[in-house]
């Protein structure tokens, strides 16, 4: 089931104030937190593209459902379920490559249970589309047989991201990109952004909230932003075509690199002082299995932060060539990079409308090839002998 709702006139307050250009969505959930006849579901799958909010959505739907107001956004219940420290709110978030079927096997476990404090037990999955094959058969017999009082939220970009089986039976909202302005008023609203920087992080986030917040707030995510934007105009052959990709693809394994180095180190440290490192108790041969699995965990999730931020160097460039394309269709649409109008103005006079729509579908498959486990450097080499191919 699919739903629906009549747009909202006013501003989303307490625990949804942050769902960006989602009042439809925003009064579904009130009319399940509020008991309408027929409102309200023990499974739902919130869907949407990425940025629009789903694991918001998802949080704040379980802080309302523990609030005595509805969602109020400052009692103790709205404040710990946002946060994940209440005891009948759980909150599923991977780093890693997925959600395996041992982890789903304790949600299930905790889904069972009765609530302690509140009024339900809330399992938020934000990362439903993550859950492997005998996860996802592990999740669906919870959700067919509900315990009392026992609410999942499953968020995933789209439907078709969950098997068959689990999306047919849950409730399906479906979130939608949030446009620049919307983007622009809650970073001036939320994060006092002054409205010249909000304007530019929201326009050049493409739809993005969480994105749109780095480009207001850090320069380091402002100038790969730039760095990326001049490979189009550097691929002048083959091997400016090679050492573009190598540049592109070891810029983003310093990025996931530089994101993960502290955490690592603390992880590290911890299970080092567990394992009694350093005392006559320590087990050497436990100890190196231990650090071994610590360390293929951290592997697992620094090569997802490296293809998170392919991907995003992989949207910069989607939106530069559709700018190029609006120039060169007259469509006259606004320009994601109006800075840069008189070299997309360029290109697109030297090129065709035709060999444009063949660089976008490029950048398309080396996303689709990376989300295949082809290794990044063949992926993205590949997609940048495409680029200038196109025009042949």
């Amino acid at each position: 089931m699919t739903d629906t709702a009549t747009t909202a006139t006013t501003a989303p307050t307490g625990v949804w104030a942050d769902l960006v250009g989602q009042q439809p969505a925003i009064e579904v959930l009130r009319r399940a937190v509020a008991g309408a006849r027929n409102a309200m579901s023990h499974a739902w799958l919130i869907t949407g593209p990425p940025g629009s909010g789903r694991s918001n959505a998802g949080r704040a739907f379980a802080a309302a459902l523990q609030c005595e107001r509805g969602g109020c956004g400052e009692c103790t219940a709205c404040r710990t379920a946002m946060s994940g420290a209440h005891p009948d709110v759980t909150l599923v978030r991977t780093e890693m490559l997925s959600i395996g079927v041992e982890e789903v096997r304790d949600l299930v476990r905790r889904a069972s249970m009765s609530p302690t404090l509140g009024r339900r037990q809330v399992l938020v999955v934000e990362d439903a589309d993550r859950v492997t094959e005998r996860g996802a058969d592990a999740l669906l017999k919870a959700i067919e047989e509900p315990a009392a009082r026992t609410v999942w939220i499953l968020c995933a970009p789209t439907p078709d991201d969950v098997v068959a089986t689990i999306r047919s039976r849950c409730r399906l909202l479906t979130l939608t990109t949030p446009n620049p302005a919307a983007i622009a008023d809650l970073l001036i609203r939320r994060d006092g952004v002054d409205a010249a920087m909000a304007a530019y992080a929201a326009r050049a986030s493409g739809g993005h909230v969480g994105r749109a917040r780095a480009l207001a707030r850090n320069e380091g995510a402002r100038n790969r932003r730039r760095e990326v934007l001049r490979i189009p105009n550097s691929l002048t052959g083959l091997a400016a075509c090679l050492e573009a990709a190598a540049n592109l693809v070891e810029a983003t394994n310093e990025e996931a690199a530089a994101a993960t180095a502290e955490l690592d180190s603390r992880e590290r440290a911890a299970l080092e002082e567990a394992l009694g490192f350093g005392t006559k108790g320590a087990r050497p041969r436990q100890a190196t299995a231990a650090l071994k699995d610590l360390e293929e965990q951290q592997k697992a999730r620094a090569k997802r932060l490296q293809r998170d931020a392919l991907d995003r160097a992989l949207t910069e460039l989607t939106g530069y060539y559709r700018d190029v394309l609006s120039e060169q269709t007259r469509a006259g649409a606004e320009l994601v990079n109006p800075e840069l109008a008189r070299e997309i103005t360029g290109l697109g006079r030297r090129s065709t409308p035709e060999a444009t729509l063949r660089r976008i579908d490029a950048l398309l498959a080396c996303r689709t090839a990376i989300e295949g486990n082809v290794a990044p450097l063949l992926a993205v080499e590949s997609m940048m002998i495409a680029l200038v191919e196109a025009d042949r």
